[in-house]
């Protein structure tokens, strides 16, 4: 038999609205929707400037620099998502852990 998980259960004095019970956490949060969007663009952005440099012919040194900050940006948007995860099921630290043992 399936035990049922209240809301009050996994994190005591916290809104349901922002802890769910459930396997796969998702961003239901719009603003933070939207900030990851804004986010992901302006990465989006940086790399294409990357492949721009390297048309241009600029030096490795400009362009390391910029796959640089590409990077952290990606990584923090990354942990972004790792913060939704633990966020939305904090009593999930096993998958948390997993997964930044695959991806982190």
């Amino acid at each position: 038999m399936r035990q049922r998980i209240t809301h009050s259960a996994l994190a005591p004095g916290y809104s349901p609205m922002y802890i769910r019970a459930m396997t796969d956490p998702t961003m239901h949060d719009p603003d933070a929707k939207k900030a990851m969007d804004a986010r992901l663009a302006r990465i989006e952005g940086q790399v294409r400037a990357v492949r721009r440099m390297i048309d241009e012919d600029r030096t490795c040194e400009n362009i390391a620099q910029q796959l640089s900050a590409a990077r952290r940006a990606l990584d923090r948007a990354f942990y972004e998502m790792v913060s939704c995860m633990i966020r939305h099921e904090p009593a999930g630290a096993d998958k948390v852990a997993e997964l930044l043992a695959r991806f982190g």
